[in-house]
């Protein structure tokens, strides 16, 4: 009976990813993989959670602050004046917000531009909705964007480009003058942009994360994305939203309807504590994981890993392997598991073969088997623990010694 599966059912099967996970839980390894912390989410945020249920907030809501919190926001930050009763809709995290946004514009045959390496949901949802998804590939070490290589990338059936900045897996921050042939490119070709935003409030070293939206000519053609997931440590809660122009607002919104209905209801009613917040705790955020970031680059940096590039934003470090070590990530990652007790991700499972042909004769991929993805959004303890078990199966040389 598979035959009834459908085509996209059928190209989202497990990753090498989900099989090392299942490997790190029977060996109780410390999770260094997936991208969410193991430490308390904020005391307020939770007191507003647990008194919204006890008020009985928990049947179907939308809650209209959340749009009218959001709408501030993004005006502070980028100085775009947005409608909160017509240009925000409330989803259940970036992810379904991403996806609606997807399926609200591209139709079979439209081609969508990626970064690569990217998150791998932003590809299935692509092919979940019939589109084509066309991957323009960052330059290792510093991940920086050819313009020759994004204007080629384009055809006469690109319908949108996908924007991740502050960038997941590699912490990259693109640069002013990289958004500004992002832009252009969207203007000329008169192409959508969906951009996900979630690590808007976690940059380093004075970096500050700029909106696509707020070049000219974009605010129209561009949908964000975010949440409350990564900014107030609370993954599991499932409050995102997606900002754009009224129409295409109301088509996510109605695709939202349909799939979901509501974001879970009290969580909705505690967003509006958590976007409440005061500047000192957005402050505070950047200053605890920068102390984070600068933590695990000595560490991984002490053992063996060449350290090229420095997150810029998010909580992940893409880290590549020893020269000395001849094997593949995947294997490395494994390895690290049975023989230190940490996973992380392998970094081939956020890049993509299917660059052009023209492209791939031009590129040695051979980079794409050379890196790991350590999430350090975890807790100081958690963090010691790992340099621990690291120094254990260290050689003479102070380097990694993985047999």
């Amino acid at each position: 009976m598979e035959e009834k599966l459908s085509r996209a059912a059928k190209k989202l099967t497990s990753s090498p990813i989900q099989e090392l996970s299942h490997l790190a839980q029977r060996c109780n390894a410390i999770n260094l993989a997936e991208g969410f912390p193991d430490f308390p989410a904020p005391l307020h945020i939770k007191n507003a959670a647990v008194s919204a249920i006890n008020s009985d907030f928990n049947q179907y809501r939308h809650v209209q602050g959340i749009c009218d919190h959001v709408s501030k926001m993004v005006k502070e930050m980028h100085g775009l004046d947005i409608d909160p009763l017509t240009d925000v809709a409330i989803c259940c995290g970036q992810s379904e917000a991403f996806a609606a946004a997807i399926f609200a514009i591209i139709d079979p045959g439209d081609q969508v531009i990626l970064f690569d390496p990217s998150y791998e949901t932003y590809e299935a949802c692509i092919t979940m909705a019939g589109g084509i998804p066309v991957h323009v590939a960052l330059d290792p070490p510093q991940w920086t964007l050819d313009p020759s290589k994004l204007l080629s990338s384009f055809t006469e059936r690109t319908k949108a480009i996908v924007l991740n900045s502050p960038h997941n897996p590699t912490g990259k921050v693109f640069t002013k003058e990289e958004l500004e042939t992002i832009a252009g490119a969207c203007c000329s070709r008169n192409c959508l942009a969906i951009t996900d935003e979630v690590y808007e409030h976690i940059t380093y070293d004075n970096e500050k994360h700029i909106s696509l939206a707020s070049f000219p000519g974009m605010q129209e053609r561009t949908i964000i994305t975010s949440s409350l997931s990564k900014t107030f440590s609370v993954t599991g809660w499932r409050v995102g939203w997606a900002i754009a122009p009224a129409f295409l607002a109301s088509a996510i919104r109605n695709i939202h309807a349909k799939v979901t209905d509501s974001a879970p209801a009290p969580f909705q009613e505690a967003a509006l504590t958590a976007l409440g917040s005061p500047p000192e705790y957005f402050e505070s955020l950047k200053r605890d994981y920068q102390l984070k970031r600068d933590y695990i680059i000595k560490l991984l940096a002490g053992v063996g890993f060449k350290i090229q590039f420095i997150p810029q934003g998010s909580f992940f470090l893409f880290a590549e392997l020893p020269d000395n070590y001849p094997h593949s990530d995947v294997d490395f990652v494994k390895k690290l598991i049975l023989e230190a007790g940490v996973v992380a991700v392998p970094g081939q499972g956020f890049f993509h073969t299917n660059l052009s042909s023209n492209e791939a004769s031009k590129v040695n991929c051979d980079y794409q088997k050379r890196y790991i993805r350590f999430a350090f959004c975890k807790s100081d303890a958690t963090l010691a623990t790992v340099s621990e078990r690291l120094s254990k199966i260290l050689d003479t040389a102070g380097h990694l010694a993985l047999h």
